[in-house]
């Protein structure tokens, strides 16, 4: 099923919680320092850590069944990244088979595992000043996003993107594809992208620029308080569909820094990411920094009730 499709039939549609901080976190694995946890696709126990992560996320969702979204690791396997890194290998393409391999252990009910590509900013997330310019955006992200279109994705997703002005430069280069794309800011706790910009101005901008718009926007990597959803425009729920929340209402400065997980009590933030979806028509829910299975677990539990 194509993820328009399963967003007009379902009331709401699982994304996977937190994977790369998870891994950071653990003693027994060494994240790349320019590509994070691509590479781990080529050892296996790399391999098996990310399948024991990945299956646990898909494990809730096809108890509930419930369909879930779930991203290859391709977060920074940008063509300067890989370059720099000395690979010869087709990261993305390899990443997304990776994914395709897990989810046909599913068998019957692998149908309702949709398979995205993931991407992230070239620079810090959480420091707009360094984001690329549009034109910048549109040319350096190219590479990838052609990498993955061509690996046969579901999906693509644009996240942790702190700056609008990098955002339209992806959704530019997107939008070349026929693949369904998502754009997903961070934004700070007053409800705006981290550059300050308004969430809807930032969507009406990168829609209007755009031949082929994005399917939808997203937030991640932002406690779902950070949102005030009260006080954005009701035309900006139009066109946000998503939100994969952190854990933590602290400010991504404080968590980027800390030396343990921080982690808000699960039922706050599952109250919060469901009444997302109730009241304002939220329909991808999933984790990002500090969360794991027990929050999209709550989620299945409780929104029905």
């Amino acid at each position: 099923m194509t993820l328009d499709r399963l967003l007009e039939s379902q009331s709401y549609v699982l994304m996977e919680a937190a994977i790369n901080e998870t891994l950071r976190r653990r003693k027994d694995v060494d994240l790349h320092p320019r590509l994070s946890n691509a590479l781990m696709i080529y050892d296996e126990p790399g391999r098996n850590v990310l399948s024991s992560i990945y299956r646990g996320y898909i494990s809730v969702a096809e108890c509930a069944d419930v369909p879930i979204l779930m991203c290859a690791p391709t977060w920074r396997a940008n063509r300067e990244r890989v370059e720099e890194a000395g690979i010869d290998r087709n990261v993305n393409r390899d990443a997304v088979l990776f994914m395709k391999e897990l989810r046909q252990c599913h068998g019957h009910w692998s149908d309702n595992i949709l398979v995205g590509g993931l991407m992230g900013c070239r620079n810090d997330c959480y420091k707009p000043d360094e984001g690329l310019s549009t034109e910048e955006a549109r040319f350096f992200h190219a590479w990838q996003v052609e990498k993955l279109a061509r690996a046969g994705v579901d999906f693509i997703m644009a996240a942790t993107l702190p700056s609008l002005s990098e955002a339209l430069g992806m959704a530019h280069a997107l939008s070349k594809t026929d693949k369904p794309y998502l754009i997903s800011f961070v934004i700070n706790r007053h409800g705006q992208v981290l550059d300050g910009s308004p969430l809807d101005m930032a969507c009406d901008a990168i829609d209007s620029s755009c031949q082929h718009p994005p399917l939808g926007f997203m937030v991640n990597c932002a406690h779902p308080s950070f949102l005030i959803p009260h006080e954005q425009k009701k035309t900006l729920f139009n066109r946000l569909i998503g939100y994969q929340a952190n854990a933590s209402s602290l400010d991504h400065s404080e968590l980027d820094n800390a030396e343990t997980l921080k982690v808000d009590d699960v039922s706050q933030w599952g109250d919060s990411m469901i009444s997302l979806n109730r009241r304002y028509g939220v329909k991808i829910l999933g984790g990002c920094c500090g969360t794991g299975r027990q929050h999209l677990q709550y989620i299945v539990d409780r929104i029905n009730i």
